[in-house]
């Protein structure tokens, strides 16, 4: 069986329902290591667009409003329909660089260097959780990954509380407050999302050694760039929570 993921785009599901496919080409990290590089390449496209237009005067509100919800409903169609992931993860990573460059621009104009804090953050993070995985300094073993599904399960319910209540004028307490209380959860988020990349990297070398359909190395690059992309912006939340303060 493969590994479970906290992201909720990768889970053990996923390829045992692909097992059906057969096909002389499969899936390898090499591969989605290579589709990683294109997704966030458009991406980074996306977000430096959004952001220069920011900047030259212009309301990006449309864009990351757009961008998030695009992004949501490709993010859900590419969930349930993974052969459809080579076509639309690449507009899924517009749509979310359209989105990420809004709303950086916007951090950025309140709080100078913020967003090059939170990108260097996130790369650093991303590189020194790599090289634990595959030196075996961290080991993605099942009592982890359940603990961290469960800890990403409940931040994602919190989440859709406060987005709900939000709606009726009612405010979840410290969710998104710079108090050392409201910092400290903002803490714990980044953690628990940081060691979802591990949960991933796992995933997808589980799913290259049971010989994957090809396809998968976008659907790989997409679950491993949803986690980047949340990363990233709990990273500015936090950044922004410290900065706020002085």
């Amino acid at each position: 069986m493969i590994g479970r993921s906290g992201n909720p785009t990768l889970n053990e599901k996923t390829f045992e329902r692909e097992e059906r496919y057969s096909g002389q080409e499969r899936m390898s990290i090499n591969g989605t290591v290579n589709k990683t590089f294109i997704t966030l390449t458009i991406l980074l496209a996306g977000a430096f667009s959004a952001w220069s237009m920011y900047f030259n005067g212009q309301d990006v509100s449309a864009y990351a409003i757009g961008g998030a919800l695009a992004g949501f409903v490709l993010a859900l169609i590419i969930s349930f329909k993974p052969t459809a992931a080579p076509y639309l993860v690449p507009v899924y990573a517009l749509a979310e660089g359209l989105f990420l460059g809004a709303i950086s621009a916007s951090y950025e104009g309140l709080y100078y260097g913020i967003t090059l804090q939170a990108a260097l953050l996130t790369l650093s993070i991303f590189v020194a959780l790599l090289l634990a995985y595959k030196t075996r300094i961290i080991r993605a073993t099942e009592k982890f990954k359940l603990g961290v599904f469960a800890a990403t399960a409940g931040i994602a319910i919190v989440y859709l509380l406060s987005f709900v209540l939000g709606l009726f004028g009612v405010t979840v307490p410290y969710l998104h407050s710079n108090s050392l209380i409201g910092i400290g959860i903002s803490v714990i988020i980044v953690i628990v999302a940081a060691l979802n990349l591990v949960l991933d990297f796992d995933f997808i070398e589980h799913g290259a050694q049971q010989g994957a359909p090809k396809y998968m190395e976008w659907y790989g690059a997409f679950g491993l760039m949803v986690t980047l992309v949340w990363l990233y912006v709990e990273i500015l939340r936090l950044l922004s929570k410290l900065r706020s303060r002085n």
